[in-house]
């Protein structure tokens, strides 16, 4: 048995990489795959090009997306979020909402970089967006991944880290600009898991060096997250948690219940109406927008 992290995931194709930097196209057992990209594995060859994996090793973190129908797995064993939204075109501020809540569920460590700030036209409407995201204590990089892509960097340093967000965003352009042999190994993957068409569909690790990796992840239009109960939900707004179990009735959804302890809150503007708002979208108490 010999022992590999996952560092390309495309469907039921996986490309592992062993402690000497081997890589080999393996495939799960059975028919339902659990695989993600980042994964620690033990696999075994089942022929000089290709293996087959055992056992999927413990996870220290998992961030996922589900509906009600199925999980979309992005990656295990990251430190950190990183979601890239742009000041051209627009982002949904609902989106960047759901990813944190998927990052605070697991403890993973969260940082929004603010990318194409060299378009000035909707900067300013940009900054207002993530002003609500740095007023709870998320940090907020400023960059420009055509000319200053570096500033992420040190960001990254000593991390797994894992870049999401809507297509559009320029998050190819800032992994490419990071890593400039990116383009030569997601054709390498590609041509190993002979899906040459789909380049751009799969989550890959790249390593910026021995300590600090960057797992890319396709491009989301959605974030959904069945997974996680009312509960959750709740203790992943960060600014709900001071008035959590503070409520007179203890299963409170704060909504029209008497002697709420959060409501109060978002009447004075303590905590944010549009987040009030997202969390009860989330929960299903207003209907999505």
């Amino acid at each position: 048995m010999m022992h590999g992290r996952v560092v390309a995931a495309h469907g039921r194709q996986y490309i592992v990489e062993t402690g000497d930097g081997t890589r080999l196209p393996c495939f799960p057992r059975g028919k339902k795959s659990e695989v993600a990209c980042g994964d620690e594995v033990e696999f075994a060859r089942s022929s000089a090009d290709q293996g087959v994996i055992e056992k999927i090793l413990p996870r220290r973190s998992l961030l996922y997306r589900s509906n009600e129908i199925r999980q979309k797995l992005i990656a295990a064993n990251v430190d950190q979020l990183v979601v890239v939204v742009a000041s051209e075109p627009a982002f949904s501020d609902d989106l960047v909402t759901r990813a944190l809540i998927a990052a605070e569920s697991e403890d993973i460590e969260v940082l929004i970089a603010l990318n194409k700030c060299d378009l000035t036209d909707r900067l300013a409407e940009a900054r207002r967006q993530t002003a609500v995201f740095t007023a709870l204590g998320y940090r907020v990089l400023e960059l420009s991944a055509l000319h200053h892509a570096d500033d992420l960097r040190p960001h990254l340093q000593g991390r797994t880290s894992v870049l999401v967000g809507q297509s559009g965003m320029g998050k190819s352009t800032l992994v490419n600009a990071l890593i400039p042999e990116a383009r030569a190994a997601t054709r390498e993957i590609s041509q190993a898991l002979d899906s040459g068409k789909h380049t751009t569909t799969h989550a890959t690790l790249y390593h910026l060096d021995a300590d600090s990796h960057l797992i890319d992840s396709p491009g989301l239009q959605e974030f959904g997250l069945g997974h996680l109960g009312r509960g959750e939900i709740e203790y992943a707004f960060r600014e709900f948690r001071p008035y959590l179990g503070q409520c007179r009735f203890r299963d409170c959804r704060h909504d029209r219940e008497p002697d709420c302890a959060l409501r109060p809150a978002v009447e004075s503007g303590t905590v944010d109406k549009s987040r009030f708002a997202s969390y009860r979208r989330l929960v299903g108490l207003e209907p999505a927008p």
